[in-house]
């Protein structure tokens, strides 16, 4: 059996030790578009002096580079597995269909963290299987950094059991946006961000991309989501990136490289309600189901 739930969700947490650098955050700053405006260089987030972290790097931290330049496809190399008892499957079925974020603290510009990871549910979708797996880091000290749930859809992997999860029905809130965020991003943008680690080449590779069923090769759903994260640092917080605390959201489409990414945003406190989409192609999808938190 390629899923065995019970087994799955009793099995003891993999830890893995990483670290990252001030040259890993500039990085991945730069491959989110930031400096690119001839009139603010936002040298808090491309200099390394006085250089704060947007939160969402947590998702790429030690996985620069470096640590994928073995693997043609990065982290996600073919025939790899989840490193999990009871889940035993090609990454090649596995869609990232959501992701959360909680920083406990503003995430130092430079550091080392152990990263504990566990399947925290498992349900059977019939022709899929829907995977959520949650990682916890700590510094070396033993504090909270940072927490991340992955939603992850297997396609083929299904029929094992399980339930089909909760109906989780979504729309926008019945009343224009408080803020609407446009995003540009470049022609070279999926090409820069997957020097964080994801080398896949459905990021790079008109051929591939073409078999996947793509027209040309499309954005990584975590750079749109590190899109958002910054938009929302720059347009509500005056670009203090250390007020945002929570961000979750589902992929729902995918978004080319030189297209636009439209966040509308509703405020209920320090809650915050977001879709994204691509004006470009009327509208469409690309981030549901998304809430953020900020604080004062």
């Amino acid at each position: 059996m390629a899923i065995d739930r019970d087994t799955a969700l009793s099995a003891p947490p993999s830890v893995q030790e990483i670290s990252w650098t001030t040259r890993d955050v500039l990085l991945y700053h730069l491959s989110l578009g930031a400096g690119g405006d001839d009139a603010d260089p936002e040298l808090h987030l491309t200099y390394e002096r006085d250089l704060t972290v947007l939160p969402t790097f947590a998702m790429v931290a030690g996985s620069g580079i470096s640590a994928s330049a073995g693997s043609a496809s990065g982290a996600s190399a073919p025939g790899a597995s989840l490193d999990t008892p009871g889940v035993d499957i090609d990454l090649r079925s596995i869609l990232h269909a959501g992701q959360g974020l909680r920083v406990h603290r503003p995430l130092p510009p430079a550091g080392e963290a152990t990263v504990s990871s566990r399947v925290t549910e498992l349900w059977d979708k019939g022709k899929a299987a829907l995977i959520v797996r949650e990682s916890a880091a700590v510094d070396p000290r033993g504090e909270p950094l940072w927490t991340a749930t992955m939603r992850l859809w297997a396609r083929g992997e299904g029929g094992f059991g399980g339930d089909p999860a909760p109906a989780t029905p979504w729309s926008a809130p019945d009343r224009p946006a408080d803020v609407v965020l446009d995003t540009p991003t470049t022609p070279q943008q999926a090409l820069l961000y997957r020097l964080n680690g994801d080398l896949n080449p459905l990021h790079a590779d008109p051929g591939v991309a073409r078999r996947a069923g793509f027209e040309r090769p499309i954005l990584h759903g975590l750079a749109s989501y590190g899109l958002v994260c910054k938009a929302l640092a720059d347009g509500l917080l005056d670009g203090d990136v250390t007020r945002l605390t929570d961000l979750s959201v589902r992929f729902a489409g995918s978004l080319c490289p030189g297209e636009t990414i439209r966040t509308r945003v509703w405020r209920a406190g320090e809650e915050l309600t977001l879709h994204a989409t691509c004006p470009e192609r009327d509208d469409a999808p690309v981030l549901t189901h998304a809430k953020a938190t900020v604080v004062a």
